[in-house]
């Protein structure tokens, strides 16, 4: 198994925008959990749908589960809960200033092709 991404605190917050739970009307969802670790991987990764591992389950069900929450607006809540818990305590800027020589600015001589 792959290493989790979700925190149990995070998952806390965004487990009761998860749809398919127990009461929901329609099919009850197996492991949101999981499901949330597929979608995350899928982000993490770039890889298309296709190259999910099987831990996760069959990929056509994670795909059209995912498309469900998506036009259900799952994600945008999930998103909405977590963003006023964000901690900015190690998001960096880069501030460094580096010095270009005048060259480097295209100010002297402009570009120096050759045929």
């Amino acid at each position: 198994m792959t290493r989790r991404v979700l925190t149990d605190a995070q998952w806390a917050v965004i487990e009761p925008f998860c749809l398919g739970k127990a009461g929901d009307p329609g099919r009850t969802g197996r492991d949101p959990r999981l499901f949330m670790e597929a979608v995350l991987w899928i982000v993490r990764t770039g890889a298309q749908w296709r190259d999910l591992p099987e831990e996760f389950g069959k990929r056509n069900a994670v795909f059209k589960r995912f498309r469900r929450w998506v036009k259900a607006d799952a994600f945008y809540r999930m998103f909405r809960a977590l963003a006023d818990r964000t901690d900015l305590e190690y998001a960096m800027l880069d501030g460094s200033i580096v010095k270009v020589r005048r060259a480097g600015q295209g100010a002297e001589g402009g570009l120096n092709a050759r045929p």
